[in-house]
Order: structure tokens, then sequence, then C-alpha cells
């Protein structure tokens, strides 16, 4: 086996995992803090969605948020007005992952008070 078929085959057994398969939808640095200003906020035009992202750059969040709406996690609505604006919002799947996302943050701020007693105890 050469190689290349090796990878070849890791790469198809990874693509069977589900929670890989879910990772690659929200991976990234950028991708879960701009669902997770969604999920809070609703509806946010670009610029507000940027303001609540801290430190992401224009083309990082164009980036995402084409990303994420490509595999419908995040709906785009553009309306023809003077001047013309676009809106982000959660799409159905976006929305179904939150229970996700919220359990996902109550294990990390139990992770962040554990952590915290340990090293006040040191």
């Amino acid at each position: 086996m050469s190689i290349g078929e090796n990878t070849a085959e890791r790469e198809e057994e990874i693509g069977k995992c589900p929670v890989t398969y879910a990772l690659r939808l929200i991976g990234g640095k950028w991708k879960l803090p701009i669902l997770w200003a969604l999920s809070c906020k609703g509806v946010l035009r670009y610029n507000e969605l940027k303001r609540c992202v801290c430190g992401i750059t224009n083309m990082m969040l164009s980036q995402s948020l084409k990303e994420l709406e490509e595999n419908g996690l995040v709906r785009r609505v553009q309306y023809m007005e003077i001047p013309p604006h676009v809106e982000y919002s959660l799409s159905r799947s976006g929305e179904s992952l939150m229970p996700a996302l919220n359990e996902l943050a109550a294990w990390g701020t139990e992770q962040m008070n554990i952590a915290g007693t340990k090293n006040s105890q040191e």
C-alpha cells in the first residue's frame, strides 16, 4: 500500500465519523463565535455582526458567513432597497445546533471553574 492510498483510506474513514463531519461544518476560529452571536441576537446586519465578534476581519467574516451559508447553518436575506442591506440569521439547521452549543458552553464553564479552583489551591 502506498502512502497516497493510506491517506485516501484514512480520509474516507474520517468522513464516516459524524463528529468529524460536524466539526468540518463549524470548525475554525470564527464560525462558532458567529453562530453564537446570531443565536444571542437573532437577526443581524453585517456590521452589527462584525461588532459582536471581537477581532474578526472583514475578509474572515465574509468568508466564514459564506461557508456557513453554503453549509445551511446561516440564512442570508438581501433587501433591494435604497440603500440595499443584508441580514443574517440562523437557519433551522443552525438553530438545531444551539442545544449542543449550550451544552458545550456549560461544559466549558464547568472546566473553567475546575481550572480556577486548581489554580487557587497552588
